[in-house]
């Protein structure tokens, strides 16, 4: 895209891309840009790209993306995964009983806000 500056024309930069948590995902399973490329059938240069916020996508490689990094495609879009402290890493490392503990003390916590 052209536009002009002071009277002279400038090329602007590459359009940006809503940002993803897809770099932080990766790494934080312990991948490398090939291997994840691999996972995903796609290239590693577009996978960079679409890391980088400099190519969209679409809802499924999303869904192709977060299956090969054992989440879900939300996450991608939302959760840094290297933010131990969130409530959702806590549910990502618990039990399946435990998760039904969680959504007792929530749901309760919530309900008595509620009643307030």
């Amino acid at each position: 895209m052209i536009r002009w500056h002071h009277g002279h024309m400038v090329k602007n930069a590459r359009k940006q891309y809503q940002p993803t948590f897809l770099r932080a995902w990766r790494k934080h399973r312990h991948l490398t840009l090939e291997q994840l490329a691999e996972r995903v059938d796609m290239k590693a240069s577009a996978l960079s790209m679409l890391e980088r916020g400099q190519s969209g996508y679409t809802q499924p490689t999303l869904e192709r993306l977060a299956e090969a990094l054992n989440t879900d495609p939300a996450s991608l879009i939302m959760r840094d995964p290297s933010n131990a402290n969130r409530l959702w890493s806590i549910w990502e490392q618990a039990l399946p009983a435990e998760r039904q503990q969680i959504e007792a003390v929530a749901d309760a916590l919530v309900r008595t806000r509620k009643a307030s």
